[in-house]
C-alpha cells in the first residue's frame, strides 16, 4: 500500500509553518494514542504513520528533502543503512543529495570511527558591482564573518592532550532504535546527539564545537560579462562544519548597479541619445561614448525621426566566459527647440509658409489624410 502524503497525515498545508505543524500532531497524537484507543489496531497505525510524518516534517533538512523527492528521499536503504545505497552508491543520488543537505536525518557522511560530521552551512554574500565592472569584470575583497575550524584542538573539540570518546549510547553509530510496536523506530542519539563520540574535556577554546568565529578576507573574482543575479560559489569558503565536519560553501549573488547613460539588453547595450532637430533634418554626426570608455562616432542621415535606431557592433557589453561582445544600439530622440529668439521663429515660420505641400513632413500629412477620410465616411 502506498503511502500518504505526510501533510495530509498531519492534515496542514505545504505552506504550514513549524507552530502550526506542532500544533496538529500533538492533537491528533492525543486523539490517536495508544494509551488512549486500547486494542484498536487502527488507531495504532495511524498513531505510527503520523509520528513518522512528523518526525521528518518537523526538522528542515529533511522537510526540504521531502518537498523535493517525496518519499523517494527517504528509501534505498533508509537512515540506517549508509543512506541512498540504492540509489547507485558512490557519485550517484546518495551523493548529490548529501551535498545539498549536509547532515540527512542525523547520519550525514561518516568519517572514521563511526563519527557524524556535520557539513557546515553555506554563506551568502550580497554584491553589487557597476555596469563598467559587469562589462569588465574586476577582482573584489569580502569581509565574511563567519566559523573556522578552531586551531587550538583542531576542530575536534577536545582539550589539547585528550580525544573525544566513543558514545557509551549508541557505540558510534550516532542512532539509536527503540521498539514500537511492530516497527523498529531509529532517532538521533539523545547523549552524543548524532556525533558518535563524546567530549568529556572540552577545548577551552571553542567549548567543544570544534569552531570558532572568526572575521575571514576573502579575495573574489567578479569574471567579464556577469549579468544581474549571478551567483559564484566559492567552494569550502562558508563555515567550517561541527567538531571537523566539512566546510560549507560560500555564494556570491552579484546585482548590477543601474547605469545612468545606458540600459543593459543581455549583451547588448541600449543608449538614448538627444539629436538637435537641425542636425536630424540636414544630416550630421554625432560623438557618444562606449562602455569600454572609447568614444564612437554616429553618422546621422538626413531626415533622422525620434525612434530611429542606429547600431554599432561589437560595442556592447562583453559575453561571459567568451571573447564576443554585443552591440550597442543608438536611439535618436529629435529634440524639438526651445526658447527662441525673434529671428529664429521669424526663420522657422518662413521655412513653415516655403513647405505648403506638407511634402517635408510626409507622416503627419499621411496621417491627418487619413482622419479627414475617417470623418468624411461618417458624414456619408
Amino acid at each position: 500500500m502506498s503511502k500518504r502524503d505526510y501533510y495530509d497525515v498531519l492534515g496542514v498545508g505545504k505552506s504550514a509553518s513549524a507552530d502550526e505543524m506542532k500544533k496538529a500532531y500533538r492533537k491528533l497524537a492525543m486523539q490517536y494514542h495508544p494509551d488512549r484507543n486500547p486494542d484498536d489496531k487502527d488507531a495504532e497505525q495511524k498513531f505510527k504513520e503520523l509520528n513518522e510524518a512528523y518526525e521528518v516534517l518537523k526538522d528542515d533538512q529533511k522537510r526540504a528533502a521531502y518537498d523535493r523527492f517525496g518519499h523517494a528521499a527517504f528509501e534505498g536503504g533508509g537512515p540506517g543503512a549508509g543512506g541512498f545505497q540504492g540509489f547507485g552508491g558512490a557519485g550517484g543520488f546518495s551523493d548529490i543529495f548529501e551535498e545539498m543537505f549536509g547532515e540527512f536525518m542525523g547520519g550525514g557522511r561518516r568519517g572514521g570511527g563511526g563519527r557524524a560530521n556535520t557539513r557546515g552551512a553555506d554563506l551568502r554574500y550580497n554584491m553589487e558591482v557597476t555596469l563598467e565592472e559587469a562589462f569588465a569584470g574586476k577582482k573584489a575583497s569580502v569581509h565574511v564573518p563567519t566559523s573556522v575550524t578552531c586551531e587550538t584542538c583542531d576542530g575536534s573539540g577536545a582539550k589539547p592532550g585528550t580525544q573525544p570518546k566513543t558514545c557509551g549510547t549508541c557505540g558510534g553509530a550516532g542512532r539509536v532504535r527503540a521498539q514500537q510496536g511492530f516497527f523498529t523506530v531509529e532517532r538521533t542519539c539523545p547523549t552524543c546527539h548524532g556525533q558518535g563520540k563524546t567530549i568529556s574535556d572540552p577545548c577551552t577554546a571553542c567549548g567543544g564545537a570544534g569552531r570558532v568565529r572568526k572575521d575571514k578576507m576573502l579575495e573574489v573574482t567578479i569574471p567579464a560579462g556577469v549579468e544581474d543575479g549571478t551567483r559564484i560559489r566559492l567552494a569550502g569558503e562558508g563555515e567550517a562544519g561541527l567538531r571537523g565536519g566539512p566546510p560549507g560553501d560560500l555564494y556570491i549573488f552579484l546585482s548590477v548597479a543601474p547605469h545612468r547613460l545606458f540600459q543593459r539588453d543581455g549583451a547588448n547595450i541600449q543608449c538614448r541619445v538627444p539629436i538637435p532637430m537641425t542636425t536630424a533634418a540636414l544630416g550630421g554626426s554625432i560623438e557618444v561614448p562606449a562602455i569600454d570608455g572609447s568614444r564612437a562616432k554616429v553618422t546621422i542621415p538626413a531626415g533622422t525621426q525620434t525612434g530611429n535606431q542606429f547600431r554599432l557592433r561589437g560595442k556592447g557589453m562583453s559575453v561571459l566566459r567568451s571573447s564576443a561582445r554585443g552591440d550597442m544600439f543608438i536611439q535618436a530622440v529629435v529634440e524639438t527647440p526651445m526658447n527662441l529668439s525673434k529671428r529664429q521663429k521669424d526663420l522657422l515660420e518662413e521655412f513653415a509658409k516655403a513647405a505648403g505641400d506638407d511634402s517635408t513632413s510626409p507622416e503627419s500629412h499621411g496621417f491627418f489624410k487619413k482622419v479627414k477620410e475617417f470623418f468624411e465616411d461618417l458624414t456619408d
